[in-house]
């Protein structure tokens, strides 16, 4: 059996590894390096760039565990090579997982049901995945060439002393928080009345007031209207409460999410559904035409590289279960996926969140790090965890936290879902003392 995949990133190359550990003939074709936007300028360089600033923040604090310490100086410039050789070697993994795989380096299309062009040469397959990402959104306002994506960002030469971040979801607020710790003036400014729209609205509320306590200025509310530039300077144009208002910088960063990356693949010819939001697929990533599978960012939703990575896996299983397959292919459940945002403190979540079980009879459980011994000896009592459990059946509906390790903890709770454990059961299961996992059972 033939599979043709289009796209590299982690639902890509993923799927395609394990395709062909399965026996399937694989090819792979990526427009842009192995890794996809997750690796390249994603998940991973950001991540690098987190654990630089939060060892130069501990190095700050180190008066306070009794350590004398010289003010930490940052050399920008071994920060970004750092970044850039983990990026080098990752990729290079790739390329050793994928031995097995043809690999094809180009812009592919679609022709038919069951052939990709790419290079001038005609593939054809008995399916085809489409895994082609996403790439960045831009407002579309007076001014927005002025500002710079986050690819830019993650390729700095100096620390701006003013940072303007549109946008204050995961990507905007991950980014504000680095560079507030290596010195930028940062500002964000976000439409939503809260932060991370996504996210529930006291974990959005809280973790705003811990980055604003770090001496990140929030905006909220604000509608941007334009960016103007000045000299050397920059200005981003609000409203806010129909009052006009204006913030100054030296770097405006364009940070409004990401839209489903469609470009060259000719859906419409084909008579693939797609709308904005993505291509649409049913339970088992099918597109409207049933030898052709999306999955990622491709399809819109929660535009995360472990969720592409089992869209994947879904996809395939089907595939090896035969296209005629009804019910479960797999135990997946793609309604379940953690999420993790690495600003400082930590954010993430899993499940609903409590404005979306409007209208069940619930319990909302909370809990601080604050009181939790291991938070409180590490100085980070900035914490905060809420859980929501079904009331008749005890049934973990979501949990969301922010505070130190918050991206760790929440797979405990992702798994009990997932195993449809109760309240009542999870509260059973001893943790080791002392521990910041300890927060999860201190729910109440």
């Amino acid at each position: 059996m033939k599979l043709t995949i289009i796209g590299a990133g982690p639902g890509g190359y993923e799927t395609a590894v394990e395709a062909a550990a399965r026996g399937l003939e694989v090819t792979l074709i990526s427009e842009g390096p192995l890794g996809g936007t997750c690796l390249n300028e994603g998940c991973i360089p950001t991540k690098a760039l987190c654990r630089t600033a939060a060892l130069y923040d501990d190095i700050a604090r180190a008066g306070e565990f009794g350590i004398e310490a010289p003010q930490p100086k940052l050399n920008l410039e071994a920060v970004m090579a750092r970044k850039d050789s983990i990026v080098e070697q990752l990729r290079g993994g790739i390329g050793i997982l994928l031995k097995k795989v043809n690999l094809i380096y180009g812009r592919a299309s679609l022709v038919d049901a069951h052939t990709v062009e790419v290079n001038g040469e005609r593939i054809g397959s008995d399916y085809i995945i489409l895994a082609t990402g996403s790439v960045s959104a831009s407002l579309p306002i007076e001014g927005a060439e002025l500002c710079v994506t986050s690819r830019e960002v993650l390729q700095l030469k100096e620390v701006p002393k003013r940072l303007i971040v549109i946008g204050g979801g995961v990507i905007g607020l991950e980014l504000a928080s680095v560079y507030r710790s290596f010195g930028s003036e940062v500002t964000v400014v976000e439409f939503c009345k809260n932060i991370l729209p996504r996210f529930d609205e006291d974990i959005a509320k809280r973790l705003k007031q811990s980055l604003v306590k770090r001496g990140i200025r929030i905006e909220t509310s604000a509608g941007v209207q334009a960016v103007r530039r000045d000299g050397e300077a920059y200005t981003v144009c609000y409203t806010q409460k129909d009052k006009p208002c204006e913030v100054e910088g030296d770097m405006v960063l364009m940070a409004v999410g990401r839209r489903p990356n469609t470009d060259s693949l000719n859906l419409a010819d084909l008579g693939i559904e797609f709308g904005r939001r993505g291509v649409v697929v049913n339970h088992y990533m099918q597109t409207s035409v049933p030898s052709i599978y999306a999955i990622g960012d491709l399809v819109g939703g929660m535009m995360l590289a472990h969720a592409a990575t089992f869209h994947g896996k879904r996809a395939l299983n089907h595939i090896l279960s035969g296209q005629m397959a009804e019910g479960a292919v797999d135990g997946i459940d793609l309604s379940l996926v953690p999420a993790a945002v690495f600003t400082s403190p930590e954010a993430a979540c899993v499940g609903l969140t409590e404005a979306e079980c409007e209208g069940r009879e619930i319990k909302v459980l909370k809990s601080f790090f604050r009181a939790n011994g291991k938070a409180v000896s590490m100085g980070e009592t900035d914490g905060f965890c809420k859980m929501i459990v079904d009331s008749a059946s005890g049934l973990i509906l979501g949990c969301h936290m922010f505070g130190a390790e918050s991206s760790i903890l929440i797979q405990e709770i992702s798994a009990i879902m997932s195993l449809k454990a109760t309240i009542g059961q999870f509260r059973d299961m001893i943790h080791a003392h002392p521990t910041l996992s300890e927060v999860l059972q201190a729910l109440q």
